[in-house]
């Protein structure tokens, strides 16, 4: 079962049917053949989180889930950004497409192939809901600044008794501090709710055996994110205050 389980087994009549809008174009063959491998074939199994269109019907930009990931390889993303770019006039269409673990990473992906992140917010009635200020801080800062890391690895467990994601990310600045950070949602079916947690990592290495070690059910502490270097100079130190002749002054 997904780890953001966006509906229960017995309500799967809620599929909102999708419409991508290209029934009517034509694409040449490799491009049809891979719309359909990659996103056609798996139409009745997708639920939209969120999707804009340009007004004047070009683009269009969805953050899907991806309901038969749990039948694929496990630890397989779960979550589908596409963009589809139509050319309304020659009546064709192409697209892009990612696999990504997290909504925010999703939704990342494409606010910077150009769709406005206002109109990327995700369906309340689906998935669970931020358990904690902290939540919703980071996922605000991964889909703002998700352009800044490349995502290396990934796990997704849809264990009902230990709901998880795990992302490994490499920031692209080397010179950032702590250049690996690994990204831990952990899912409470229960309560409906999901607590997104960053730990900083001087070597890939340590971030993978983290990861090994939490699906190992060992559970460490996150170590913390270093702190970004001030670029400021320090102020100067006061000057001692000048000595005076006692007496009055002339």
């Amino acid at each position: 079962m997904p780890t953001h389980q966006p509906f229960p087994p017995a309500d799967r009549d809620r599929f909102h049917s999708l419409n991508f809008r290209v029934d009517d174009l034509d694409a040449d063959e490799q491009i049809s053949a891979a719309f359909f491998r990659l996103v056609s074939v798996h139409e009745d199994m997708l639920v939209s989180l969120a999707e804009h269109h340009s007004a004047d019907g070009a683009r269009s930009f969805y953050v899907l889930y991806d309901g038969s990931a749990t039948w694929d390889h496990p630890g397989v993303p779960q979550y589908v950004a596409l963009h589809l770019q139509r050319d309304l006039e020659r009546r064709t269409f192409s697209f892009e497409r990612a696999t990504l673990p997290l909504p925010s990473m999703a939704q990342s992906w494409l606010i910077r192939r150009g769709c406005p992140p206002e109109f990327l917010t995700l369906d309340p009635e689906w998935g669970t809901a931020p358990a904690d200020e902290a939540t919703q801080a980071l996922e605000q800062r991964l889909m703002r600044d998700g352009d800044h890391y490349a995502l290396g690895w990934s796990h997704t467990q849809d264990d009902p008794d230990d709901w998880l994601t795990l992302a490994v990310l490499r920031a692209l600045d080397e010179r950032a501090p702590s250049p690996f950070r690994v990204v831990v949602e952990d899912v409470d079916i229960e309560a409906g709710t999901h607590t997104l947690r960053e730990g900083g990592f001087d070597s890939v290495e340590e971030a993978l055996q983290w990861c090994d070690d939490r699906l190992g059910g060992v559970s460490k502490a996150l170590p913390p994110v270093r702190p970004v270097p001030s670029l400021s100079r320090p102020a100067p130190a006061p000057k001692p205050a000048s000595s005076r002749p006692s007496g009055r002054s002339r």
